[in-house]
């Protein structure tokens, strides 16, 4: 009995306690309703960050892949048989069409263009005698005709060795920079004997093949760019230079070369690169960052910002990049769209802009 009556009178105390502490609470937030809604309020707002949808313009892209190549390259030979004499040039470095790359011997080139020069000289003095000779009758016709012909294949013979003389100075037939060099300084060469190799790297080339479902949008100077991991961000304008009219059966497709510009020479024989050849472009058109798209059974939604609430939106995309996305519908330049917290958003979810973390 006297258990009952202690466990009753422990159960009494904390019912009291229990409610002196409730109605304090009540007493607290009736004295402060103010700071209470406000509160409440602030629970209720999800942070989100924003931005402004602008107009811009966007194309549509083919995108294959290639190696670059360079546009001219040559192998430089020599026009005479002789020994080296002068070597120029090293690898790596760049010289402009018409620089000596090397020298050859030239003693015996030389010899045999002084004999021919004399034998010019002989020529024509007889030629002069000759004509003197028959303008006064004292030669025929046909003598003077015999020594003009002769002055005239001397001359011709001397020329020739000038000719011959010359090239024992080898230079460059384009410009470009010294690819790889072959022979030494000494070593006898022949007309057959590669010398050096000139790369010309002002212009590059990539060689992509096309689907042929794709031939009627490619056209010749037709606007492209290419992106190389090498080049990080950095995009470089590139054409179509030429168009191959046959289509390659084994594959289905068909050979297309796009020219690019390498002034700076970033860009180097053999690297792989990206090619972007541009089919279409819309101008003035609602472009939306890809990162603000939530998806949802199929469709495309974004949040958009009205009366500090989230509106959920449907887009209806067009062309699109890595990054950004044309909207056909729904969205107008100047509309306020969450770019970061719409994750769990719902519409009209109460939102609070905090600035951007970037």
């Amino acid at each position: 009995m006297n258990r009952k009556y202690v466990f009753f009178l422990f159960f009494l105390v904390f019912f009291c306690l229990g409610c002196n502490f409730k109605k304090a609470e009540e007493n607290t937030n009736k004295q402060n309703p103010v700071a209470n809604k406000k509160e409440t309020k602030e629970e209720e707002c999800v942070p989100v960050e924003t931005s402004i949808i602008q107009a811009g313009e966007i194309s549509s892209y083919l995108l294959l892949s290639a190696n670059l190549e360079t546009e001219q390259m040559t192998d430089v030979y020599p026009r005479v048989q002789g020994w080296i004499k002068k070597i120029h040039v090293e690898e790596g470095d760049y010289i402009e069409k018409g620089n000596i790359l090397l020298e050859l011997d030239a003693q015996e080139h030389e010899l045999a263009e002084k004999r021919s020069q004399i034998v010019y000289e002989q020529s024509k003095n007889a030629c002069d005698r000759c004509k003197a000779m028959y303008q006064k009758n004292l030669k025929s016709l046909e003598d003077y005709e015999e020594a003009k012909f002769m002055e005239q294949r001397a001359k011709v013979e001397w020329q020739q060795a000038q000719l011959t003389l010359s090239h024992t100075k080898i230079p460059a037939p384009i410009s470009g920079f010294i690819g790889e060099r072959f022979r030494r300084h000494g070593d006898l060469v022949s007309t057959a004997d590669k010398l050096l190799t000139i790369i010309n790297t002002n212009e590059m080339i990539a060689i992509i093949h096309v689907p042929e479902r794709q031939i009627q949008n490619i056209y010749k100077n037709q606007k492209a760019f290419i992106e190389s991991d090498y080049l990080k961000k950095e995009k470089l304008d590139a054409w179509v230079k030429r168009i191959s009219p046959v289509v390659d059966s084994a594959s289905g497709t068909f050979r297309v070369v796009v020219g690019v510009q390498n002034p700076q020479n970033k860009l180097k024989s053999g690297m792989f690169v990206n090619v972007h050849i541009v089919l279409d472009t819309h101008i003035n058109t609602i472009l939306i960052p890809k990162k603000a798209i939530v998806y949802e059974n199929e469709n495309q939604y974004v949040f958009l910002v009205k009366d500090a609430q989230a509106h959920k939106t449907k887009v209806i995309g067009g062309y699109q990049t890595a990054t950004i996305m044309e909207s056909l519908e729904g969205i107008q330049a100047g509309d306020q769209i969450i770019i970061v917290g719409q994750a769990n958003l719902k519409d009209k979810s109460k939102v609070k802009i905090v600035p951007s973390r970037i």
